[in-house]
């Protein structure tokens, strides 16, 4: 499957318009580096697939250019003397259509000095070849932004040292330490370091604040250097222990192993398709599903796992994760997990348990400790569905305590747990004079809906009972007038002077539009607010053909979001913007999945691709990939926690899923062609199938789903236990 994939896909990016803001990560999946080509220096924004300039490879661990990096360095292979050390004077060009970008390898030739590198991942580290070729001597420059330290070991041909910088990070004094070992060696009359001012100093020992290191070697002008490298953030002891255990392992092995990590996940789920386009897309976005979240623990000299503590400054014992924003993840990247990558997802449940363990709440963005960033505190729905599906048992209990600590404690940090969350509590929504109020009053209801699954399986009831009745919340922002969700006052008073395509103030990335759907737990209770399906399904019909309009009141300028909605031209359906994955999903709600099949396989066939341009907004951490994944096999996660998943079109003609209990299940497509864009019949396990959901169980079970596409729409009327899950669906 790694021949579908090249890591460029929806890199061509700035910061006024995204077609997916994503890197080309060369890694390991959930590894605790990436490796990135750096073609400009221009910020988060430091590649571009259109540049033909090779400034490095970069080691990085930015999970959006929206969060900025942390403990990045960049290396690059020179030979030449005309440099003085800065990324610009060591720059060369290359031709991108001959390069390899894949997951697991990648392989870039400077023209300027005729030098091949080869670079393969492992999950601490990495191994790189160079083939010098120019007859001039070869060297090896470090770039470092910031503060670091290094040393070099001429004798044992070893550079180790730390760098200290990062975007955001609760110790500031926070390190990652290097360890690094050269196949050829070191010439210390032409070795040392550049200043800022380009000024060489020969010297073994280098640092300081935007210091370059120059290594040079003996002998290599039209040979092969290999460097191997291996990080931690422990200690320079463990970092040369990681670089230990990876030094018997050749790179060629390495890149067999890396491949074989990759294909372990990427043959779980096997499409077809004629069009192979559709393949490579496919399995593109599959792989961007495991770049995310990274391990931020390593193994100890008794293989046991410790993990460094930002909040204490302190090793600690255990497992720990990082580079992740559950506002975006929760919806499409852990359901998946839940499926094909079960054990994982219980890791990485005892990572973020440790993280409430040392801070106090559970994670909700980080990079590499709380950023405190996006509305909500939507880990609850990662927990919740893990619960629902029987996944780490033993932990949710203390999980449940985690919950409810940030469902009734308002934290002394902003960075921490709900805001307003005594006035929620007091009012039943988060009052406007809190930014963003109304998806706060929206993820919260949402979240005691999650505390209510947990605590249902926990046989918690008392809890369950409490929980699930403050999930109806939402109903609080409802104004039955407009049929939108609007920020009240303490008083009880809407906003004044509303307009449904005010984005901001009230609504986090959106306008009312985007923002009034967020109930997954309960759109029956919704549709009753509307006063009945036919008003409902109006509503979500004008949404999806209303003009992409957008009023920048409450930001004062215009947002990326709101052009990339603008540019798309699918109405008011933002899919380019995690809040409205869900939306064309909606029509099965009121019995109407033939509205729900067209809007989905118009948008995976027209929004999505594997090339530079390929995703429709922000490809945040897996979020959107997943977003495409569910879709194609024919089925989404509306409601995490509910154990279902609601029906939409398929876009392959044959998935097979390899589930962990060994069984499979098969989803086989009659009739896919372009101009079909609707679902005629439906078999589940070889039977007539009405519902407009499958469950977790079904999918478990390994049954069966047969589709069958037809050309035009058909209708007929559902009973309610023939549509998806609600709280209030009796």
């Amino acid at each position: 499957m790694l021949n579908y994939i090249d890591t460029r896909q929806g890199t061509n990016n700035q910061y006024t318009y995204s077609n997916g803001n994503a890197l080309p990560y060369t890694g390991v999946p959930f590894g605790m580096n990436h490796f990135v080509v750096q073609t400009n220096n221009e910020g988060s924004w430091f590649f571009n697939p259109n540049d033909r300039v090779f400034q490095g490879i970069r080691l990085t661990h930015q999970p959006s250019p929206w969060m900025g990096d942390f403990a990045h360095f960049l290396m690059t292979p020179i030979a030449d003397d005309k440099i003085r050390g800065s990324v610009f004077t060591c720059q060369s060009s290359y031709r991108p259509e001959e390069a390899i970008f894949k997951p697991h390898y990648l392989k870039v030739k400077q023209q300027r000095y005729n030098i091949t590198t080869e670079l393969v991942p492992s999950t601490y580290g990495a191994a790189m070849r160079m083939k010098y070729n120019s007859g001039q001597q070869a060297g090896f420059v470090l770039n470092v932004n910031n503060i670091s330290e290094f040393r070099l070991d001429a004798a044992q041909r070893r550079l180790t040292g730390y760098v200290s910088n990062f975007a955001g990070c609760h110790d500031d004094g926070f390190r990652m330490y290097v360890a690094m070992s050269f196949s050829k060696d070191i010439d210390l009359a032409t070795t040392g370091y550049y200043n800022k001012e380009g000024q060489f100093f020969p010297e073994i020992a280098f640092g300081g604040v935007d210091q370059h290191a120059v290594i040079r070697f003996k002998d290599c002008e039209r040979d092969v250097l290999e460097v191997k490298l291996a990080t931690s953030f422990i200690s320079l002891e463990q970092s040369e222990l990681n670089l230990a255990r990876e030094l018997n392992t050749s790179l060629d092995e390495r890149k067999e192993l890396a491949a074989q990590a990759w294909n372990h996940y990427l043959n779980k789920i096997r499409v077809t398709h004629p069009n192979e386009e559709y393949m490579r897309t496919f399995y593109t976005c599959l792989y961007r599903m495991f770049l995310f979240p990274q391990k931020f623990y390593e193994l100890d000299a008794n293989m046991e796992p410790v993990h460094y503590d930002t909040t204490a400054r302190s090793v600690k014992k255990g497992i720990l994760y990082t580079n992740n924003g559950f506002w975006d993840t929760y919806r499409t990247v852990y359901p998946l997990y839940s499926i094909i990558a079960p054990k994982e997802y219980e890791e990485m449940l005892e990572g973020f348990l440790n993280s409430y363990r040392e801070t106090g709440f559970l994670p909700k963005w980080l990079s590499p400790d709380e950023r405190g960033l996006m509305p909500g505190t939507l880990i609850d729905a990662v927990i919740a569905d893990a619960a629902a599906k029987g996944l780490a048992p033993h932990l949710m209990p203390e999980l449940l305590e985690a919950m409810l600590t940030a469902a009734t404690t308002q934290s002394g940090k902003d960075c921490y747990g709900r805001q307003g969350t005594m006035d929620y509590i007091q009012y039943g929504y988060v009052p406007n004079t809190y930014h963003e109020s109304v998806n706060h009053t929206l993820d919260y209801a949402y979240s005691d809906y999650c505390i209510s699954r947990v605590a249902d399986v926990l046989g918690r009831s008392d809890v369950a009972d409490q929980y699930r009745q403050s999930a109806l919340n939402y109903k609080n922002i409802f104004d039955t007038e407009t049929g939108f969700m609007r920020a009240k006052d303490p008083n009880g008073q809407f906003r004044p002077d509303f307009s449904d395509t005010s984005w901001g103030l009230d609504y986090a990335e959106g306008s009312a539009w985007q923002t009034s759907f967020a109930v997954f737990q309960d759109f029956q209770g919704l549709i009753e607010e509307y006063g009945s399906k036919e008003r409902f399904f109006d509503k979500i019909t004008e949404l999806c053909n209303k003009a992409p309009d957008f009023d920048v009141r409450g930001y004062g300028f215009e947002i990326h979001e709101m052009s990339e909605m603008a540019a798309i031209d699918y109405g008011q359906l933002a899919i380019s913007n995690q809040p409205s994955f869900h939306i064309p999903y909606l029509f099965n709600y009121v019995g109407q999945p033939a509205s729900s099949q067209v809007v989905i396989k118009q948008l995976m066939s027209n929004l999505f691709n594997s090339g530079f341009n390929g995703f429709p907004g922000d490809e945040d951490n897996g979020s959107m990939s997943g977003w495409y994944v569910f879709s194609s096999m024919g089925f989404y996660p509306v409601c995490p926690g509910s154990n279902e998943y609601v029906l939409g079109i398929p876009l392959f003609d044959s998935v097979s899923i390899e589930l962990p209990n060994g069984k499979q299940m098969l989803i086989h497509t009659d009739n896919n062609n372009p101009q079909s864009n609707f679902v005629a019949n439906v078999q589940l396990e070889g039977q007539d199938y009405t519902k407009l959901y499958i469950t977790h169980e079904d999918i478990l079970a390994g049954k069966s789903l047969d589709f069958r596409l037809g050309l035009a729409p058909s209708y007929r009327s559902y009973s309610p236990d023939e549509l998806p899950f609600s709280i209030s669906k009796k």
